[in-house]
Parts: C-alpha cells; sequence; structure tokens
C-alpha cells in the first residue's frame, strides 16, 4: 500500500510483477494536451477538481513551446483536454498549430459551455479542419446527469448536442466525428459499453432527434473531487475492492500509458492525466515539454500508483 491512507489492498506495482508484467512504453502515438483546470461545471468525478474557481491555466508561451514539440514528433494523435478546454483564452491558437500536425486531431468538451449562443469561431474551426468533438454525458435522465454535474447540465447538454449536429458532427457521411463519454454517477463500475452505446443511441435519436458516433464508458478514477466523495460516504474502500478485484492482467497491454504523453498547463510532461492529480511525472522525471527533442522513448518507463487499478478493471481503459 502507498497512496490510500491505510486501505488495504496490494500496491499496484506489486500486483503488475506477481503477474511478471513490465509495463513499459511501446512507440508514443498521442499527445494528449491539458490546457487548464478552469471549467463552468463542478463535477462530482473530476480527479482533477477543475471548476470556475481555477486559475491553473496554459499561458501563450507554453502553447507556443506545446505546439513546437508536437511538430518534432509526428504524432498519430493529438488529444486537447482540460479543465473545459474552451474556456482557455488562446484555445484557437492551440487548435490552428496542431491542426495540421495529426492525422487525428481531438477535442474534449462538456458540451455546457457551447449551448446556447457563443463559440461559433471556435467551433466554425474545429469544423473546418475536420477535429473530432469528444464530449461529456454521463445518463440519458436529467436526475443522475444533474446529480453529477451540477443543476440543469442535461438540459444544455441536450442543447449542445444539437447544435453539434447541426453543424454535421455526429451525422452520418459528414466525416465529423461526435463520441460521448459516459462516466458512472456513483462508486460502481459501468455497464457493458457495446449494450450502453446501442440504448443510448436509440433513445437520443427517439426522443429528441439527436445523434452520435461512439459511445465510450470508463470507470471514474479515485482522485480528487471523486476521491473525497467517497470518503465521506466511507465508500473508498469497497470501490478500490470492485478495482482490484477486478484486475484483468490483459487489458494491461493496452493501456493508453504506453502509447501517450500528457502535457500539463505548465508544459511538463505525465505518463496520463490521472497522473496529474498525484504529481507523478512521466517515469518519475520532472520534465519540461522544452527539453524534450522527440517522442518518449519505447521502453522509458511507466510511472504508477494505486490508482491505475482504474485503467487495468475488467476490458480496461485504453
Amino acid at each position: 500500500m502507498n497512496d490510500n491512507d491505510g486501505i488495504a489492498i496490494p500496491p499496484f506495482r506489486q500486483t503488475l510483477d506477481d503477474h511478471d508484467i513490465e509495463l513499459v512504453r511501446g512507440r508514443t502515438t498521442t499527445l494528449q494536451i491539458n490546457v487548464g483546470l478552469l471549467c463552468n461545471q463542478t463535477c462530482l468525478h473530476c480527479h482533477l477538481e477543475a471548476g470556475p474557481g481555477r486559475r491553473e491555466i496554459m499561458d501563450l508561451d507554453t502553447m507556443e513551446a506545446v505546439i513546437d514539440y508536437a511538430g518534432r514528433c509526428d504524432f498519430d494523435i493529438i488529444d486537447i483536454t482540460g479543465g473545459a478546454p474552451e474556456m482557455n483564452p488562446h484555445i484557437t491558437r492551440l487548435v490552428e498549430g496542431v491542426a495540421s500536425l495529426a492525422a487525428r486531431v481531438i477535442f474534449r468538451c462538456n458540451l455546457t459551455s457551447i449551448a446556447g449562443g457563443g463559440r461559433e469561431g471556435l467551433l466554425e474551426l474545429l469544423r473546418s479542419n475536420g477535429i473530432a468533438i469528444i464530449a461529456s454525458l454521463p445518463a440519458l435522465n436529467a436526475k443522475q446527469t444533474d446529480s453529477q454535474r451540477g443543476e440543469h447540465v442535461f438540459e444544455k447538454s441536450l442543447e449542445a448536442i444539437e447544435r453539434l449536429n447541426r453543424l454535421g458532427y455526429g451525422e452520418p457521411g459528414t466525416g465529423l466525428e461526435l463520441d460521448i463519454v459516459s462516466n458512472p454517477a456513483g462508486a460502481f463500475l459501468p455497464p457493458a459499453q457495446k449494450e450502453m452505446e446501442e440504448r443510448f443511441r436509440e433513445v437520443m435519436q427517439r426522443k429528441w432527434g439527436l445523434h452520435f458516433s461512439n459511445l465510450f464508458n470508463f470507470a471514474n478514477v479515485p482522485l480528487g473531487r471523486f476521491r473525497r466523495w467517497l470518503e465521506k460516504r466511507g465508500a473508498l474502500d469497497s470501490y478500490y475492492g470492485k478495482l482490484v478485484s477486478g484486475f484483468n492482467p490483459c487489458a494491461t497491454d493496452g493501456v493508453m500509458c504506453r502509447t501517450l504523453v500528457t502535457v500539463d498547463w505548465d508544459g511538463y510532461l505525465y505518463d496520463c492525466d490521472f497522473n496529474i492529480a498525484v504529481g507523478l511525472h512521466m517515469g518519475g522525471e520532472r520534465v519540461h515539454v522544452s527539453e524534450m527533442a522527440g517522442p518518449p522513448e519505447p521502453g522509458s518507463p511507466i510511472a504508477t500508483a494505486d490508482h491505475c487499478y482504474t485503467c487495468t478493471a475488467g476490458v480496461g481503459f485504453t
């Protein structure tokens, strides 16, 4: 046990050793860029505790350093996240700078910040560059969604999806990808993804005439705001128990940290966005993006802690 306040679970590193698993990098194909923790929502499950009062924001100089790094590395995928990345005042510069630097560019959105008016310039920039949007929607009913994400979030999310559909996102034949991410609203693991996607697609089309491309459902990581919520309810031990009992050795082959590097708003590198929450830098070394000549080398170590059980439970978090 190394980071869970005395909870009697085997350390993640020990579990890897017990299964004779070496968790190291392969070829790094994805650059994830966290542009800061400013967000218009205060979601229950947020491992980074993003919200309206956060001041951690990527400045323009750091953004230029990240764009330069992406240009040196020939990544297959560039993934822009936050917080709510659309709230970063320099976000259009980042999108313009990386749009042509990878075959696939992703923009993560919580939906509510693009509901209603505004953001027309950003949305047109995303659309004209064929940038995929990954949007958060935990459930198909207002009560469950609002309990996790805030009052009136469900209503505003549907409004935003309708707006994106009008731009062609999620509509067949447009090539504009709109994916939905769903996280459980409580201390349990998500249901089977295929069945959940089918249900979301059928209900959203029938009730609201809305479309999306793919749905992904992921377990919540017991860090940040979600960890405190679990602790308050005395549910942290049992939740970790579910993650540990669901450990799947085969899932370690496809975990995202083998092929992804994350850069935070200050320009420092991590093996994944979750490790930002605990200050666990890439491979355990504090390295700035400006110091990197290229992607991390294959075979490089990956920094882990007990929250990594989340990504290896069941089918995993890839």
